[in-house]
């Protein structure tokens, strides 16, 4: 008899874990999928023509606050949690309350979700969103085209939008963000490698953009979610640990999975955060893994017109996940905003709407700066709605896009972001010849 499954999930890792280990699994049958995290994934169907022939109706996908109720309804035996960004204690929690409805409690492995690919891989990770793995990815892929290797980069799934129509996306300009139907959340990533040039490629059944993405490319760049591990087998790992917030080595998951398994730790920040928290990351990883190559860099701050902002009343637009559930009070903006002088710095709470205004009451840390969240057209339209009835003199944006493109702001606005750069030697350059991945 098949044992029922629960996939607990936020609409990345879960599905992905469901394709490459229970979709043809004769001795599983998925009931059901939860979501967490983000907004508008419960209530839909993970399609059948991507569930396969043994689920002819789909899957459900209904919010995890139901798990307890799920658990009850469809006499589950297994759950299996496939999402990332959250700590050690969160996860205990999570498998308690599976334990105690009489379930047992599952995560999956890289032997079990990583596909080996024919071309090499490039992973980029990080111990919790916000370390700065999109600088990292930058970084590496402006030095493979400095070198003149070919590459494309392949996303950590965020499918959204409608599941079955986007199976595999290809993004090469900005007319497939629109095209695509892109979240804010999305654009965040999409949007500086489309900046450079660059080629990026996502979707939900990752076999099939594997293919797709490796077929006019030399070598795959790929671009970490939150914090998980990859989902292809990598030649090269790197993980991303922020000297900002030291510890987290040890207490996130799978943080902690991915310091493990690097081949090269970078400690991302080291110009902003004292010695001695750069050396607890040092000892930390050590602890965890002896063979790793250890890094230090800084994230150098760039903004389109610093000389705006002295004097000016202020609101600061940050990257959606890096403060939401990454964990952090603030991020770039607001360091943008006191390096050159605000005068004040507006505290949006009180002019948030909707779910704008639901996110401050879910993440109680958030300091006085303004998620960019879009997840859906509604979202968008509370997120322009809130920025726009708010009086200030100038728009700080901390969030990767250029938000204007997006919405119709009624202020001006300067953009900030970061970009690496590496202090000392062996660099990424060197590390990236030592293991065989440029051109000689």
């Amino acid at each position: 008899m098949k044992k029922r499954v629960i996939v607990m999930g936020a609409a990345g890792r879960d599905f992905h874990n469901f394709n490459m280990y229970f979709r043809e699994n004769p001795y599983y049958e998925v009931v059901a999928f939860t979501a967490a995290q983000i907004p508008g994934v419960s209530g839909r169907i993970y399609p059948p023509e991507l569930a396969g022939e043994n689920y002819p109706h789909g899957i459900p996908i209904y919010p995890e606050e139901m798990l307890n109720e799920l658990i009850m309804k469809y006499d589950v035996d297994l759950v299996v949690l496939s999402y990332s960004d959250l700590t050690h204690e969160e996860v205990m929690h999570k498998a308690s309350q599976v334990l105690a409805a009489g379930a047992d409690f599952m995560l999956l492995g890289s032997k079990s979700t990583m596909i080996e690919s024919d071309k090499p891989v490039i992973a980029v990770t990080a111990v919790r969103t916000g370390a700065g793995k999109s600088t990292v990815t930058r970084r590496i892929a402006s030095i493979l085209k400095k070198n003149n290797v070919k590459f494309n980069i392949v996303r950590h799934p965020m499918p959204y939008s409608r599941l079955l129509k986007y199976k595999v996306q290809r993004f090469a300009s900005f007319e497939d963000l629109d095209k695509y139907e892109c979240t804010i959340e999305e654009r965040e990533e999409y949007e500086p490698h489309l900046e450079m040039g660059n080629t990026v490629y996502a979707g939900v059944d990752y076999r099939e953009v594997l293919r797709e993405a490796s077929k006019d490319a030399d070598l795959i760049l790929w671009d970490g979610g939150n914090n998980d591990f990859p989902f292809f087998k990598p030649a090269m790992m790197v993980t991303v640990a922020d000297a900002l917030r030291p510890g987290q080595e040890y207490s996130t998951y799978p943080g902690e999975v991915n310091v493990r398994m690097a081949d090269v730790v970078i400690i991302n920040k080291v110009n902003s955060a004292s010695l001695e928290n750069v050396k607890i990351i040092e000892e930390n990883v050590r602890r965890l893994n002896q063979r790793a190559l250890i890094i230090k860099a800084s994230s150098k701050l760039y903004v389109s017109n610093p000389e705006v902002i002295s004097g000016k009343k202020v609101l600061v637009v940050e990257d959606g996940p890096t403060v939401t559930h990454g964990g952090m009070s603030y991020s770039i903006g607001l360091i943008a905003a006191k390096t050159y002088n605000a005068r004040e710095i507006v505290d949006p709470r009180d002019y948030a709407v909707g779910s704008i205004k639901e996110a401050y009451q879910t993440y109680k840390h958030l300091g006085p700066v303004l998620p960019a969240m879009g997840y859906t057209r509604e979202q968008i339209k509370e997120l322009a709605e809130t920025i726009n009835s708010i009086e200030c003199d100038l728009i700080i944006l901390g969030t990767p896009i250029d938000l204007g493109r997006l919405i119709n702001l009624k202020k001006p606005y300067v953009k900030v972001r970061y970009e690496l750069e590496e202090i000392g030697k062996p660099d990424l350059e060197d590390v990236l010849r030592r293991f065989g991945l440029l051109k000689s």
